[in-house]
């Protein structure tokens, strides 16, 4: 994984935390970059817009991968 930036989504709070873990993304140079939040998606098709998951609220947090060397000891 190369990215810059990572959210994800899942159903429950719990399914956000477990995958943050189960994937390492720590050791992966991720950190949180937020809270783990409840909340509605949506996207712009044109001028319109279009729920995401049926509407259903879903659960999610982003990750930014750290850039900064850590220091040598």
């Amino acid at each position: 994984m190369d990215e810059k930036r990572l959210t994800i989504i899942a159903s429950s709070f719990e399914e956000v935390a477990l995958e943050f873990h189960r994937t390492k993304l720590s050791s992966k140079g991720y950190r949180m970059d937020g809270r783990i939040v409840s909340q509605r998606f949506q996207f712009m098709d044109g001028l319109e817009r279009k729920d995401l998951f049926d509407g259903k609220m879903m659960f999610a947090v982003s990750f930014v991968k750290d850039t900064h060397e850590k220091p040598v000891l």
